[in-house]
């Protein structure tokens, strides 16, 4: 029971349906709108933040620039702390090696820590291929796991559902995943919060593996970093037999002092809180305590692809707050789900281009340009990415993976403008020709831009021809 964005629009298209739903845009505002004021609130506390702004940049940055010896350093401490590492290219060898854990271990469900990096990968539904059930169990992402929906932002995957909607959904859906929803549900957020308690608990006392992504990784000391808010994180941790844990490779850092600025950054960021309710951390096996069977999947997937463009290399800095999408005029008016992908808003807007490449699919292409530049994500971004200079960057790669085929409309009139613009004697002759072209304009022109726009008459004579007449204008005083 999921959604998935394979064959999602391009973002015109499905920006253009998502804003004739008034009640999607109601459910952003006022959601968005909570969140900022709770991030300004709590940021406004920190005297020193934008020096820690700079500290969280400058961890990210350094652990980046030496990723490769990093790696290498976090494999031999993990291992030597008990865990078994893997590495995987692409998704699909991500997939296969923790379906091949789940089935060594005859399991045919596991129990899941809310992991962007897995969603990436679409392990859930890579494991129903081979029988096996995932369960998410962070609450939002339960909420779109049963609403066979798709995850709309980063940190609240539901956000475009309201209270009501969820109550229909924990209604009609429980029963057919487990414990079903209690006759009595109402649509308080403690009764519904009650409800997803109680249908996970028998889950996570089931499970034979636990599946997580991480935070951050640190190298020295082969330690992963878990932040959440529910505690059900720390369940899926601790409970299960076998843990297995997905980790982007650019989650790397070099220090365990390293995740200081960051665990402060990245909670006011997120949820507007001034520390995580749960940090987890784990290092390996520990007898007696918690999993005796620790993997922990190194995955690629782009990221050498992202890390080789020097505009684009700063996204990997991204710590996952979505802070950038609480303040995009518009993400607001869209949601996620017009981006075609998990990683929605303006940290998607260039990390999906930057992970996938550019000039091979439009919805990926059309990306970059899901932006107004007003610079809003940059100056919340806590490890100081600046998206919209990579936006720009990434525009330009996109006409560059174009050109040399038949080009589109826009490229063939920027061509006839430089043609024209490039001679007074050509924009002269033009000039005369202006009122015949916006009579045929208004005839025949595409509607998508003369439906929803007037076309000004063409005015009786060209400002050259009025200064000539007029000696400047000195003649019209």
């Amino acid at each position: 029971m999921s959604g998935t964005f394979v064959g999602m629009p391009a973002f015109p298209t499905a920006a253009r349906e998502a804003l004739a739903d008034s009640q999607l845009r109601h459910n952003l505002a006022h959601a968005t709108g909570t969140i900022r004021a709770k991030r300004a609130r709590v940021v406004a506390e920190v005297e020193d933040w934008e020096e820690l702004r700079l500290a969280g940049a400058a961890v990210k940055e350094r652990a980046l620039l030496d990723l490769d010896t990093q790696l290498v350093r976090l494999e031999e401490t993990l291992t030597a702390n008990g865990a078994t590492v893997h590495w995987a290219r692409d998704a699909a060898e991500a997939n296969a090696i923790v379906a091949s854990i789940a089935k060594a271990h005859a399991a045919q469900e596991v129990v899941k820590v809310k992991s962007m990096v897995t969603q990436e990968i679409g392990l859930n539904e890579a494991l129903a291929e081979e029988g096996i059930a995932a369960w998410e169990t962070d609450l939002a992402e339960l909420i779109v796991q049963l609403g066979d929906d798709l995850p709309s932002h980063i940190l609240v995957p539901a956000i475009h559902r309201n209270r009501a909607e969820i109550r229909e959904i924990f209604r009609s859906r429980m029963a057919a995943a487990g414990r079903p929803a209690p006759a009595d549900l109402t649509d308080e957020p403690a009764v519904l919060a009650a409800a997803a308690r109680e249908h996970l608990r028998e889950k996570f006392l089931r499970a034979k593996v636990g599946i997580s992504g991480a935070n951050f990784a640190v190298a020295e000391t082969g330690t992963l970093v878990v932040v959440e808010s529910e505690g059900n994180g720390r369940m899926c941790l601790t409970l299960p037999e076998v843990l297995v844990s997905v980790v982007g490779i650019e989650k790397v850092v070099s220090r365990w002092e390293d995740l200081d600025p960051l665990l402060r950054l990245l909670p006011r960021s997120s949820t507007g809180e001034r520390m995580n309710p749960y940090t987890s951390t784990w290092s390996g096996i520990t007898p007696g305590d918690g999993p005796q069977e620790v993997h922990v999947v190194l995955l690629d997937n782009g990221r050498t692809r992202a890390l080789a463009d020097e505009v684009g290399r700063q996204a990997l800095r991204c710590i996952r707050c979505s802070a950038c999408l609480n303040v995009c005029p518009v993400y607001e008016r869209t949601g996620g789900h017009a981006y075609g992908s998990v990683y929605p808003g303006p940290i998607g807007a260039i990390l999906n281009p930057l992970l996938k490449g550019v000039g091979h699919d439009d919805q990926v292409d059309s990306l970059p340009y899901a932006s107004s530049l007003c610079g809003a994500c940059f100056e919340v971004c806590p490890v100081r990415i600046d998206i919209p200079s990579v936006l720009v960057d990434l525009r330009a790669q996109v006409v560059d993976a174009h050109r040399g085929g038949v080009p589109k409309p826009e490229a063939a009139a920027m061509k006839g403008a430089a043609y024209v613009l490039g001679r007074s004697r050509r924009l002269s002759a033009l000039e005369r020709l202006t009122g015949l072209g916006m009579r045929f304009a208004r005839r025949f022109g595409p509607t998508a831009w003369t439906g929803a726009r007037d076309l000004p008459d063409a005015p009786g004579e060209s400002f050259r021809a009025w200064w000539q007449r007029t000696n400047g204008g000195k003649d019209d005083a």
